[in-house]
């Protein structure tokens, strides 16, 4: 294939910049689950988006954080860092108007690696005076050495068609890595162990979500194209279980059935599913149980 460009592009940036929504638009199917909440993301997920002239392998990433107190966010915070390594290109993410200490501490780390870097300054559609958005720019430009700063709105087609070329001149001159119809690296449990969370995520409260995960205990499909999937989900207290199945099961209820058609979408075939809620007493600050959760630095 001569001519063809291929490589691996991170995506960077504290949490709920915008990542996974950048990530999905691109591929034009949700691959990373998103909520209005931080730290949704939690593990290196590969969106792998191709075309006749290029194969780019985008990687989304937890979002960087200086407050790292518990083991599950040290976690998050290595699987980021390690995604900066030996890759073609790096996208770092902002907000339009918004520098907290968190970029800085993402600009820092940036900093120690060899990968261009890309500056998108994403939802510059919730900027009402335009003027001020030029001298923001400027100023980006100052803090370092960007190939280019891009202001975007990840979910908009216009500002995806207006990077992607961009992106793509920036990788190196080689053939594919993986097959034309590959849209991930992650398998079919995996992404449906996220999307369980996500609905979980998106139904409750400010805290709860981060003391919570989802295991896979089985899936099955079966002949008559029923996949019969049964899922854990771990919460960290006995008060945490009440809340996620509510009120005479309801909470948990809303949730399974959102989850299921979402998963029925994903699989292309009837789903039934399966909810259980269990306790393991902190989880999330325990690396040993991280691990057999499935948080491990391979992951």
């Amino acid at each position: 294939m001569s001519n063809y460009r291929c490589g691996y592009v991170t995506i960077v940036g504290r949490p709920n910049v915008g990542k996974s929504t950048l990530l999905n638009h691109i591929l034009g199917q949700k691959i990373s689950i998103t909520s209005s909440k931080p730290q949704t993301t939690r593990h290196r997920i590969l969106g792998i988006k191709s075309t006749g002239h290029a194969q780019v392998i985008y990687v989304d990433t937890p979002g960087i954080h200086t407050q790292a107190r518990r083991a599950m966010n040290r976690y998050m915070n290595r699987v980021a860092s390690a995604s900066l390594q030996d890759v073609d290109l790096i996208i770092f993410m902002v907000e339009a108007l918004r520098w907290t200490d968190e970029d800085e501490a993402v600009l820092e780390r940036l900093q120690q690696t060899k990968a261009p870097v890309l500056l998108l300054a994403n939802k510059v559609d919730t900027v009402s005076d335009k003027e001020r958005l030029l001298p923001y720019l400027q100023k980006l430009t100052e803090k370092g050495s960007f190939i280019e700063v891009i202001p975007v709105t990840a979910t908009r087609k216009a500002d995806i068609s207006r990077l992607e070329p961009v992106v793509e001149r920036l990788l190196p001159e080689q053939p594919p890595v993986f097959p034309p119809d590959q849209l991930t690296d992650r398998s079919e449990r995996f992404l449906v162990a996220e999307i369980i969370r996500e609905k979980l995520m998106r139904r409750l409260g400010q805290e709860l979500p981060y003391a919570l995960t989802v295991e896979i205990e089985a899936f099955s499909a079966g002949e008559s194209g029923l996949t019969r999937i049964a899922a854990i989900i771990w919460v960290e207290r006995s008060s945490h279980k009440g809340i996620v199945i509510g009120k005479g099961g309801k909470q948990l209820k809303t949730i399974g059935e959102q989850a299921r058609k979402e998963i029925e979408l994903l699989l292309g075939t009837r789903v039934f599913l399966q909810l259980w809620v269990k306790v393991k007493e902190g989880w999330s600050d325990d690396d040993r149980a991280l691990r057999s959760l499935g948080y491990s630095d391979e992951n």
